[in-house]
């Protein structure tokens, strides 16, 4: 039997009470969607890595893979592929050959919640997976955060406060060894308000991009 993965739950982790009650939800009325813990996608040699909220009922819950499947992925994957972080086409499928390249994306909880919202339990439950999978990622260098769940949980993984980096659209600060740079979720609800324009979505992975290629 392989050794568990401390990074990546397991396929039918009990953990969260409220999150295996809708998992089995979801598997009964859609037993072909995969209704498990989404797991991390990219490259283990990563220097950036993308955290999110939790998987999409409709995304990573029905098809497997962190951002695919819903709007937001479209959003991600595209502007990954811009600035040299992916490869390939994003065509919203697992089986779509895109990949990604010195990045890999995960989500902070791994698990879909009800309502895109997990309660801070959900939160801390998780945490220690996230904990790991940075300290897995041996070449890590910049962490991008999806919102605002992201950021204090990224914070808290590295056993900072999650005061110790502010919240904020395009802000930047050190966390520990690692450099953090904030966004807005590429969530619809967002995009469609306007509060997440592609081009402010789009600036925060060209200083990504600069940081990591030392101009920054």
């Amino acid at each position: 039997m392989p050794t568990p993965d401390p990074a990546e739950p397991g396929r039918d982790c009990p953990i969260c009470p409220r999150l295996v009650a809708y998992r089995q939800e979801n598997r009964a009325g859609h037993p072909d969607w995969f209704n498990g813990p989404a797991p991390s996608f990219g490259d283990p040699q990563a220097r950036l890595l993308v955290v999110g909220l939790a998987p999409g009922r409709m995304g990573a819950n029905r098809t497997g893979r962190p951002f695919t499947g819903d709007f937001a992925g479209v959003l991600l994957y595209e502007t990954l592929l811009k600035y040299g972080f992916a490869r390939g086409r994003y065509d919203a499928r697992p089986d779509d050959g895109l990949a990604l390249t010195d990045c890999m994306v995960t989500n902070a909880v791994r698990c879909a919640p009800p309502g895109n919202r997990p309660t801070p339990a959900e939160e801390a439950a998780c945490r220690p997976h996230l904990a790991a999978r940075l300290a897995a990622l041996p070449r890590l260098k910049a962490i991008v955060t999806l919102g605002d769940v992201s950021r204090r949980n990224v914070l808290k993984a590295l056993n900072l406060k999650a005061t110790a980096a502010p919240p904020g659209h395009g802000v930047e600060a050190d966390a520990g060894p690692y450099r953090l740079f904030g966004s807005y979720h590429c969530s619809r609800l967002n995009t469609n308000t306007g509060r997440l324009t592609t081009p402010m979505f789009e600036a925060v992975f060209e200083r990504v991009r600069q940081f990591l290629d030392g101009a920054g």
